[in-house]
Parts: structure tokens; C-alpha cells; sequence
């Protein structure tokens, strides 16, 4: 008999672990540069969408299908029987979703430069082999379950694999274009939108409820909800812990508070309570938190400055590490074996062990596939296909914001707006004033000042203007920024740029004006450019010259 409340619980549980495909998207999206937007949600659809059937035609049953030490057994399609109190369909389903969740992982790591093709060879050899059999060795009643190796939700089964594939991979394919400087200094590539990735992240935390409270797989007894319920609360405090943390040591270090860093420190929270949260306390989730906070930051920078490695998004400082040190945590703070509970080295040995044997899997078979598709379809785009964007390269993407550039509008293809009429006369006016002095006052300047600007050219009789924003910098070349601790290459301030032509308004009037207005005698009030202009034509009325400008002066 399936209890109705035990498989309910399952296949919410799995529908929020499938949710995290889009906290993932959003994640890194967000963290990349927007030339490669489309690209990403592609590679995160596909991943899962590849590693679907995969799953179910072969990875499944080397996972579960057997009680070997080293491996599983083969049972295509799914058809023995898995259930427990809950159908086998349910059983399926939720594991498919946590097999989609390591291979995604990669995605970020490799952004910007690798190829498409190469990525979806990658989702199949992953979903097929490579994840299956750690997960076997952990789950599927292989030699570290024998062991007792613990990994209630997956630091190591699903976030530790998908972490060390993205270090094998990222190492591999090498770093953005721009990355590092001759010398081999860092340089930062901040992503386009902090917004999205910090949406991805609250995406992730709500479906972590689902990811580490139901692989309790039952809530049909009284200790089933307390367990899932002790859970909820030690995934929670986690995450929140390491997110405060985080900001903290980078407040210190970088002397503002990091936002990137500090959304990665919440995952690396979430990622390090996840092979415990079962079986620890409150106070040992709180622990782990810091912990974590501080495996986020140096392992991050110690990735990107040491190692080398270009990582986007930070899965592998956020996957990998914290799920290797969130593993072996718990061999610490387990309330029963945990070394901080009397129970010994025995527990961290094991934990240790587990750890170090699936990244050594998981690095070699890792190493031999990328390797492969690098002497076969080839891993990384072209030079010039990088720069461009992987939108409009791999997919024929002009933008993935698309309402957001100046187009025609169909509409006007359609009615045919976009033809000049035949019977339209064009008005041609002769200059009533040929030798009028003609001038353009260009202004640079802060956007914060654009409304007092506006409102003194205003009284001075000027109320024709063009106001553009625009990107630069001075000599100070602004102030440094930095992202996740390396210091952005190239800072370009916002600013607006005001053009103006005057005729009868003598241009030193114009330009007392703007200095009154624009000055504070601060770096940054901006610049004044004078310029001759030799004619000015008004299109609907034919006007020119001194005649055109009379409406605007």
C-alpha cells in the first residue's frame, strides 16, 4: 500500500527540486555578460532536457539498480520496481531532478566561451555515467554506504560532482578573453544584471526546502515531521548565517560590503548544509554557516588568483568547495558520531574519505571527456565568435534584449511607413540671415545635474536641447571598483551629454550658465566642448541656418 501523504511530499518535493533549473538560469545570467544571456538559458534548458531521458534510459539503473559496491546495474527505461511508500514513478522523478541539478552546474563555470555542442555532449556523458556511479557509492548501497558515509541531500552526491566537473571543465576550455593581463593579474568581468542573479538565488533558497525536506522521501508519522521540520530550519539558518558572514569578511577586505560574493555566500550556506541537515543542530547549522562564509571568499579568490581558473559565477568555489567542506563538517557536528559529540575520528575519517574518492572520480573521468570533446568537435568558440557574444554566434540572437534597441517597427514594415510618398513636395527655404554665427555647446556632465542644468538653459531662452547617456571616465578614470575582489579593469562612470546649438544666444552666455550650475570645484563636475557648426536644416520646413533655430533659442 503507497501512503498518499509520503508521495505527495515526494513529488512536490521534486517539483521544486526542478524548479531550481531556473534559479540556476537566473543565477548565471546574471553573473554573465548579456551578449551571452540567451546562450545561458539555452545550455540550462538543454541540460536538463538532455539529461531527462538519459537518466531514464541508462543512468537510472547504474545508480539503483543493484547493490554492488562499485556500481549498480543496468536497467533500461526503468523497469523494476523502487518504491517504497511511495511509487516507483515517484522515486524516478525525484532522482532525475537531482541528477539534473549536478550536470547544470557546469554550465556556469564554462559560460561565455565554450561551445554548444560541446556542452550537450557534455549533459549526456554526466547524466549517463559520470553521476550515476558516485551516486551509487553514496546512495544506491555502494561501498561508501557500506561505509556509513553520510550525504543526507547531496554536498558531495550532487553539488561536490557538479563543482569539480566545472574546475576540470573551466581549467580545460581556459579563460575569457580579457580575463587575466600578461603579467597573469586578475581582472573582473562583472555579469550584466545583479538582479537576476539575486532572483536566482531566492529561487534556490525557497527550492533548497524541497531539495534537503524531501529527501526525507515521508511525512506520514509524527517523526517524519519533525525531521523534515528540523530540517527546513537547519537549511535556513545555514544559508542565512554564511550570507551575513560573507558580507562581513568582505566589508573588511574589499572596504564595502561585496553583493555578488555575499549571494554566493547564502548558496555556499545552502550547499554546506546539505549532506548534514539531518543530523545536526541548530547551533552546529549556525556553525557551519561561518564556516562556509569564509570557504566562499578565500575559495573563490583562490580559484580566480592562484589556480588561475575563470569562473564566471563562482560554481566552483560555491559547489565544489563547500560541498567538500560541508560534507566533512558534518563528520564534526553530527549529533550522533560527530567528533564534537564524542563520537570520535571515525566518522570525519569516513566522510574524509568519501570526499576525496568521488573528486577523484569525478576529476578523472572529467578530465578524459572534456579532453575528448576537445580533440574531437572542439570545446571552445572562436576568437572573434567570443567577443561578438555567444547569442548571435551559437543561436542567431541579436540581443536577448531586444526591446531594448532602437528598431523599426514591424508595423511600420507592413503599412509600408518606411517609404518616402511621391506626392509629398519637400519645402525648400533659403537662409534669411547667410552669415549668422552658428555654435554647438556640447556638455558633459553628472546625471544628477541634468534638471538644474535643464531648468537655467531654460530661463536663458534655450529650449531646444538633445540630452544623451553616456559612458567614460577622465584622467581620474573614476574610482576603483571591485568584483568578488579583483578590481574591475576598466571604469567608465555615467554621465549625460547635453548638445545645443545657438545662434542668437551668444554661446559665452550659454556657457556662464552651465559653468554656474555644474560647478562645486570637485573632480567630476564635467567638461565644456565649443565647436563652429556651418549649417543647420530643418526637415519639415525646409529652414536653414539662423531661420531653424529661432524655435529652439
Amino acid at each position: 500500500m503507497f501512503s498518499s501523504v509520503d508521495t505527495m511530499w515526494v513529488l512536490i518535493a521534486a517539483a521544486l527540486v526542478f524548479f531550481m533549473q531556473a534559479g540556476f538560469a537566473m543565477v548565471e545570467t546574471g553573473f554573465t555578460r548579456a551578449k551571452n544571456a540567451g546562450n545561458i538559458v539555452m545550455k540550462n534548458l538543454m541540460d536538463f532536457c538532455i539529461g531527462t531521458p538519459t537518466f531514464w534510459l541508462i543512468g537510472f539503473g547504474l545508480m539503483f539498480a543493484g547493490s554492488g559496491p562499485l556500481i549498480g546495474g543496468l536497467d533500461f527505461m526503468v523497469r523494476g520496481d523502487y518504491g517504497g511508500t511511495y511509487p516507483t514513478a515517484a522515486f524516478l522523478i525525484f532522482q532525475t531532478v537531482f541528477c539534473a541539478t549536478a550536470a547544470t552546474i557546469v554550465s556556469g563555470a564554462m559560460a561565455e566561451r565554450t561551445k554548444f555542442s560541446a556542452y550537450c555532449l557534455y549533459s549526456f556523458i554526466i547524466s549517463a555515467v559520470i553521476y550515476p556511479v558516485s551516486g551509487h557509492w553514496i546512495w544506491g548501497g555502494g561501498w561508501l554506504a557500506q561505509l556509513g558515509f553520510h550525504d543526507f541531500a547531496g554536498s558531495t552526491a550532487v553539488h561536490m560532482v557538479g563543482g569539480i566537473a566545472s574546475l576540470v571543465g573551466a581549467k580545460i576550455v581556459g579563460a575569457r578573453i580579457g580575463k587575466y593581463s600578461i603579467s597573469g593579474e586578475s581582472r573582473a568581468i562583472p555579469g550584466h544584471s545583479l538582479t537576476l542573479g539575486a532572483l536566482g538565488v531566492f529561487i534556490l533558497w525557497f527550492c533548497w526546502f524541497g531539495f534537503n525536506g524531501g529527501s526525507t522521501t515521508a511525512m506520514g508519522s509524527d517523526a517524519d515531521i519533525v525531521s523534515a521540520s528540523s530540517i527546513f530550519v537547519t537549511t535556513n539558518l545555514a544559508a542565512a548565517t554564511a550570507a551575513v558572514f560573507t558580507m562581513f569578511i568582505t566589508w573588511i577586505r574589499y572596504k564595502k560590503p561585496d553583493v555578488s560574493m555575499t549571494l554566493n555566500g547564502a548558496l555556499a550556506g545552502l550547499v554546506a548544509i546539505t549532506a548534514g541537515c539531518d543530523a545536526v543542530s541548530p547551533f552546529g547549522a549556525f556553525c557551519i554557516g561561518i564556516i562556509a562564509a569564509f570557504v566562499i571568499v578565500f575559495g573563490i579568490e583562490f580559484v580566480d588568483k592562484v589556480l588561475k581558473v575563470d569562473d564566471p559565477v563562482g560554481a566552483i568555489g560555491v559547489h565544489g568547495l563547500a560541498g567538500a567542506a560541508g560534507t566533512i563538517l558534518t563528520g564534526f557536528f553530527a549529533l550522533e558520531g560527530g567528533l564534537l559529540y564524542g563520537g570520535g575520528w571515525e566518522m570525519v575519517g569516513i566522510q574524509t574519505l568519501g570526499v576525496v574518492s568521488v573528486m577523484a572520480w569525478v576529476g578523472v573521468t572529467m578530465t578524459i571527456v572534456f579532453t575528448l570533446i576537445k580533440k574531437t568537435v572542439g570545446i571552445r568558440v572562436s576568437q572573434a565568435e567570443e567577443i561578438a557574444g555567444m547569442d548571435i554566434t551559437e543561436h542567431n540572437i541579436a540581443s536577448s534584449y531586444a526591446d531594448f534597441m532602437i528598431s523599426p517597427s514591424s508595423a511600420d514594415f507592413l503599412s509600408g511607413k518606411d517609404t518616402v510618398p511621391s506626392n509629398v513636395a519637400i519645402p525648400v527655404v533659403n537662409n534669411s540671415k547667410p552669415g549668422a554665427k552658428m555654435t554647438k555647446v556640447t556638455i558633459i556632465t553628472n546625471q544628477n545635474k541634468l534638471s538644474l542644468l535643464h531648468t537655467a538653459l531654460d530661463r536663458i531662452g534655450i529650449t531646444g536641447l538633445t540630452v544623451t547617456n553616456v559612458l567614460g571616465h577622465g584622467m581620474q578614470k573614476g574610482h576603483t571598483e571591485y568584483y568578488r575582489g579583483a578590481p574591475v579593469a576598466i571604469k567608465l562612470l555615467p554621465k549625460v551629454q547635453v548638445d545645443i546649438i545657438v545662434c542668437k544666444i551668444p554661446p559665452q552666455t550659454v556657457i556662464d550658465t552651465v559653468k554656474k550650475v555644474l560647478y562645486t570645484g570637485n573632480v567630476g563636475d564635467g567638461k565644456i566642448f565649443v565647436t563652429d557648426v556651418e549649417n543647420v536644416i530643418k526637415v519639415r520646413t525646409g529652414e536653414q541656418g539662423y531661420d531653424a533655430l529661432q524655435d529652439n533659442e
